[in-house]
């Protein structure tokens, strides 16, 4: 099974960010993967990545509205950046493309 984690944030750190992050997860489910989404909001950090949900990550989804905090952590991980509003509205299409990628390099 693909594992995927993903974080979301968006310049305001309000709908946005929680919208795309239910959108991934919602995607990623629909394939069966499993997938965990840090938000960084307005009122912080939830729902913190942690060392092992990274390591176990075949992929990493990052918007790319604003700077990412930790973005350190995910150095040699196949990593897609996606704007927000792109992860709100296309999140199965990215799911699509990131399938097709890993299919390819299998």
């Amino acid at each position: 099974m693909t594992n995927v984690v993903a974080v979301t944030a968006c310049p305001s750190g309000v709908a946005h960010t929680y919208m795309a992050a239910e959108a991934i997860e919602q995607a990623a489910k629909a394939k069966g993967w499993g997938c965990k989404v840090e938000t960084q909001g307005s009122i912080g950090t939830e729902n913190e990545l942690t060392a092992e949900d990274v390591s176990a990550a075949d992929v990493v989804i990052l918007t790319k509205d604003i700077d990412i905090k930790g973005q350190e952590r995910f150095e040699g991980k196949l990593t897609v950046r996606i704007g927000v509003s792109d992860a709100v509205k296309r999140a199965a299409a990215v799911m699509d493309k990131i399938e097709a990628h890993i299919n390819q390099a299998a």
